[in-house]
């Protein structure tokens, strides 16, 4: 019998985006719903996203930007390459610090790094980015080597990460696999559609489909442009899908 999880993250104050892929899961009838973590950050719908989440039930993980956020603190984690990318994800993050409830924070502090779940007799172990840090990039094209160690790290078959925005499936030498799920709410991959994973296996047989969900990107981005102190070109970065 065919068991299968649906995993999601990066959502980064989406809503309208993650409301399209709930809405999208519904239709499919989908359960089993995890979540990688990153629920805030750089989207104008902090708490009506965490709330969301925490209506549902949904088993989330803390990304970097949860981290972040529930410690009041001026660091996302993100790795910025110039110093104007630094300088909007300083004015992100201290316009989410300013706009989350304290309620939302304690949640965001209460998540856990690891989640890990059985799939059919296959080990999954679900991370924001890397089994060793909250904030480490696994970015696809790093050498099989490279994985081969993080695995042998961990008891896992299976390893589920967010973080990157860039969604892959990677099946190692060893035969271990490496899936990104993408984004919901700021895809970086040219694709402005917002993305979820699900995983299925029958016979220890793992299977992987990439869903990409349409949703209203203008009205996420609009919300941006509205919003005071919120950086313009984040809506832009919406509109083309290059997070």
């Amino acid at each position: 019998m065919t068991e299968s999880l649906t995993t999601f993250g990066d959502v980064h104050g989406n809503l309208p985006a993650l409301e399209a892929v709930f809405a999208d899961m519904e239709q499919r009838s989908l359960e089993n719903l995890y979540c990688l973590g990153d629920l805030v950050g750089y989207g104008t719908f902090p708490n009506e996203v965490i709330q969301t989440v925490r209506e549902r039930g949904i088993p989330t993980l803390m990304g970097n930007y949860d981290q972040g956020v529930g410690n009041d603190s001026a660091d996302c984690g993100c790795a910025y390459k110039l110093e104007a990318d630094q300088k909007r994800g300083e004015q992100s993050i201290a316009w989410t610090n300013a706009h989350t409830t304290a309620e939302n924070k304690a949640y965001l502090r209460s998540l856990p790094a690891h989640i890990p779940v059985q799939l059919d007799g296959l080990k999954v172990l679900l991370v924001h980015g890397s089994p060793r840090k909250v904030n480490e990039y696994l970015f696809e094209d790093r050498p099989d080597d490279y994985f081969e160690r993080i695995m042998n790290g961990v008891d896992a078959d299976v390893l589920v990460c967010g973080h990157t925005h860039l969604p892959y499936h990677k099946v190692l030498p060893s035969g271990r696999h490496i899936i990104n799920a993408g984004s919901v709410g700021k895809p970086k991959d040219n694709n402005r559609d917002a993305c979820y994973i699900v995983l299925s296996a029958e016979d220890k047989n793992l299977t992987v489909e990439f869903v990409r969900v349409p949703y209203d990107v203008e009205r996420a981005a609009a919300a941006i442009e509205a919003a005071e102190g919120m950086p313009d070109e984040f809506a832009q970065m919406l509109r083309n899908g290059r997070g």
